[in-house]
This record gives C-alpha cells, structure tokens and sequence, in this order.
C-alpha cells in the first residue's frame, strides 16, 4: 500500500511544486515506485517534468469527475523513472463541479484507491489555496509536507493551514498528521530567515526537517528544461539537499536506506 503526501501550502510561491517534483525524483533514485500527481490548474508540475500541458488528452479532471479510470490519464515517465497524473488548465472545471458533489472532497482518494497498490509513495502537488483541490488532497492523504520560506508572514499561514488540517483530521481522514514542515529557499545569511527558523524549531520541534532547501541557481533553472534538479545538476546544493529530504523521509518511515540507481 502506498504512502500518500500531500505537498501543500496556501501561499504561493514557497517552493511547493519544486518540492513534489524533486522529491518524487529523489524517491524514485531509491528505487522506490512514486506517483506525482498535479493538483493545480497551472500546470506547473507536469511542466516541470517536461510534458507539454497544451497537447495533454486526459488530465487528473478526467480522473477526479470519474470520466476515466487513474490508469488511462497516468503517464510513465521512462527517463525520470517515476510516474506523473498530469494537470493543465481543465483542472479549473473540476474544482467547480466537484464543489456540487455530494462525495466531492472524496473524488482523489477514491481514485487513488485503483492504483495505491503500484506504488511505494504518491505525492500531490496542490493549489496555492485552501481550494476544493487541496481538500481533495488533504483527505486523501497519509501526512502533510509544508514546504515555508522564512519569512514574516510564513508563521501567520502556517497556523492556518494547521488548523484547517486539524479539522480534516477529526471530521473525515483520522489518519491524517504533519508529516513535516520543510524549510525551503533559505539564506543563512538572512537573519530574519535564522529568527523565523529557530521558531518553527522551538514550536514544533518534531516536525521540521532536519534538511533545508537553499536558494540555488541550478533548481531555479531545472524546471525550464523539464527536470528534477538531480537530472539537471546532480552536483548542485539544490540536488543534493532533495535527496537528503528523501533520507530523511525515508528513516522516519521505515529505517529505509539510499539504494541509488547507478545505471
């Protein structure tokens, strides 16, 4: 049975979709079977894995509005040997229609239901928003990933989507939990950045990743070439610290240990 994480945060632009795809690369080097899946009607996940959005015939709406079964819309990515549920512009349609079902916060899982047992982790890359999307995403899933910036507001949103967590967790999905909150995009050198850093560490001090994401070049650039980090720069900081999340990951489920593809 596969490992379900959703990787979610209301606030845009914290690194959320640079984090569902390099962590599915990096899982996928440990030979692990991995399922990303784009919840968001951008796209930009399914772009960053080098599927052209615009040429797309069967999307995660198709799926989600149960028009087809995950199998038919699920795409096996040979060269990045992990499998994607593309997302473009049609995921809009179902954010409103799924509104109006009354089984409508429960479409992803019971998708993910046909194909949880091809795979070791699934991890969904939702909306910039507490969206109809991200609901799906929250019920359907095992635990949380919040990736944050060290920032002023970033403790603001992160009470919030806590306690929208919280809620889902005692009315629909009791298996839900904080899976852990990622710093990503970080500067040492910024001292509101180690201020913002050191709260997170003294509130929930089991929680935050012992990994941090830096600013870095080469994964900005990754995703215009339609790659993870480590198929763009293996040996870049932004390559390594998503395999270092991937161990990380690993050890707090199952003691895993690196088996890194060689071939």
């Amino acid at each position: 049975m596969s490992y379900v994480i959703a990787v979610a945060n209301q606030k845009g632009g914290v690194g959320k979709t640079t984090t569902a795809v390099n962590l599915a690369a990096s899982l996928a080097a440990t030979r692990r079977r991995v399922l990303l899946v784009d919840l968001d009607a951008q796209g930009n996940a399914t772009m960053g894995v080098g599927v052209d959005k615009a040429k797309l015939k069967l999307t995660g709406r198709d799926v989600l509005l149960e028009s087809v079964r995950p199998g038919a819309a699920i795409q096996t990515l040979e060269t990045l040997n992990f499998s994607l549920l593309p997302a473009n512009g049609d995921m809009t349609e179902a954010e409103i229609k799924l509104r109006d079902q009354a089984a409508g916060d429960f479409a992803l899982r019971t998708a993910l239901a046909d194909v949880a047992d091809q795979y070791d982790f699934i991890i969904l890359d939702c909306p910039p928003a507490l969206s109809k999307l991200t609901i799906n995403a929250l019920v359907a899933a095992d635990g949380v990933l919040i990736p944050m910036q060290c920032e002023y507001y970033a403790l603001e949103g992160l009470s919030a989507l806590i306690d929208t967590v919280g809620k889902i967790k005692r009315v629909i999905n009791p298996k839900l939990e904080i899976e852990g909150l990622l710093r990503t995009m970080f500067d040492p050198r910024n001292n509101l950045a180690n201020d913002v850093s050191a709260q997170l560490l003294l509130h929930f001090p089991d929680k935050v990743y012992r990994t941090v994401i830096p600013r870095n070049v080469r994964l900005a650039e990754a995703p215009s070439h339609g790659l993870p980090v480590m198929l763009y720069d293996a040996q870049s900081s932004g390559s390594r610290a998503y395999l270092a999340l991937a161990g990380e990951l690993l050890r707090r489920h199952d003691g895993g240990q690196l088996l890194l593809e060689t071939a």
